[in-house]
């Protein structure tokens, strides 16, 4: 009865698909953004940081749709730009503005969301009710990557990566305990600043793959789930970028095989992933 209710194909369809070059193009891009995005999910949880995904995520589907409604082909020169400026703004301004922390985070979230949806609604479209629902919970527009969106993935995956290796040991003081770094004279302001940077274009790749609405999963699962296996930082952030590598590609061919909806399934999967290390954890310390 599943199988009939989730439309099944066969194996050998399934084999099929991997003829075609738009299927490797989103395995191959599904891997890094999940590889990314794990790298500094363990910084924001334990800066507790973990809700910064949703702000901008939704900033970036504000910015989308501006895009979207001016029809523009390449709307990443729209919604890349606006994320950083967003997440650079987000952290300076925390510092020092009355409305600070979860309310600051929250009126800028709720806000974008908001005006996004009025966009796509004033746009005149046909179907608001589509474009909307596919770019808050994923499409299958990872599917349908070009190779120069391959390519700019590519680029913008491997910039993340040798920034987080050249700035690993600075990132490590500014998650542990950032005031007696400060006082020791490190720019922790500047590091801070250059995370925000970074999770502002892992948000960017990331909502082709799992919608804006998803994203904060892909970045805090992976995270969640090293911590119960780990006590090692460098553990942790290592274990957590390898399973949501797992995950997403696992989730990705779910979602073709199951015909589902590719942000939902990789999510749920890491939800699985979750789970399944908290059994492992309980049981260990039980032991």
């Amino acid at each position: 009865m599943l199988p009939e209710l989730l439309s099944v194909m066969s194996w050998e369809e399934f084999i099929s698909f991997f003829q075609y070059p738009f299927v490797w193009r989103a395995v191959v891009v599904g891997t890094l953004i999940a590889l990314v995005a794990a790298l500094l999910g363990v910084t924001l949880v334990l800066k507790r940081f973990s809700f910064i995904g949703d702000g901008l995520s939704h900033v970036a589907f504000g910015a989308m749709a501006v895009a979207a409604v001016a029809g523009l082909t390449n709307q990443m020169i729209v919604i890349l730009p606006v994320t950083i400026l967003a997440a650079v703004l987000l952290l300076r301004s925390g510092r020092k503005a009355k409305v600070n922390g979860d309310a600051q985070l929250a009126l800028i979230s709720v806000s974008a969301l908001a005006i996004g949806y009025l966009i796509y609604n004033l746009s005149g479209s046909s179907n608001v009710s589509g474009d909307v629902c596919t770019t808050l919970f994923g499409s299958t527009s990872i599917l349908e990557l070009t190779p120069f969106d391959l390519w700019m993935s590519v680029g913008l995956s491997a910039a993340v990566i040798v920034v987080f290796v050249l700035l690993y040991h600075k990132i490590f003081a500014v998650t542990f305990d950032e005031t007696f770094y400060k006082a020791s004279g490190v720019r922790t302001e500047l590091y801070d600043l250059i995370i925000a940077v970074v999770i502002a274009v892992i948000i960017v790749l990331a909502m082709d793959l799992v919608g804006s609405l998803l994203i904060s999963a892909l970045v805090i699962f992976p995270a969640l789930s090293g911590m119960r296996l780990f006590q090692s930082f460098k553990k942790v952030t290592v274990f957590s970028a390898a399973l949501s590598v797992v995950c997403a590609v696992s989730g990705l061919l779910l979602s073709i095989w199951l015909s589902t909806p590719v942000g939902s399934t990789i999510v749920a999967v890491d939800l699985a992933a979750f789970l399944a290390c908290c059994a492992v954890g309980m049981a260990a310390k039980r032991a």
